[in-house]
């Protein structure tokens, strides 16, 4: 399920993600198999912009590069693009941190 979530493309790699805000801690949850997305729990709201910042801010710790939120900036799903990591490397990070693998 997760090499359908993490996706090669022209810029990077792409993540599909559903977000959780006002959550008590921000973590990696499992995969939502149903809507093909990792949920991912921020502890901000979503008000101007804090929640996604936050997003990259934490992805940015567990994946140790740069990332952007390449889709749905207003929505709970969203898709994230990290530029200059591998599939193979993603994939091996998410395997570490999801916790239904």
């Amino acid at each position: 399920m997760i090499e359908k979530i993490v996706k090669e493309s022209e810029k990077g790699i792409l993540i599909d993600i559903e977000v959780t805000t006002n959550a008590k801690k921000n973590e990696i949850g499992k995969i939502n198999e149903w809507r093909k997305r990792i949920e991912i729990r921020i502890k901000e709201q979503p008000i101007e912009g804090k929640a996604n910042k936050a997003i990259m801010k934490f992805l940015k710790g567990i994946f140790k590069s740069e990332i952007l939120i390449n889709s749905g900036t207003t929505s709970a799903q969203k898709t994230v693009l990290i530029p200059d990591k591998t599939k193979d490397d993603i994939v091996k990070i998410l395997k570490k941190e999801i916790k239904s693998i």
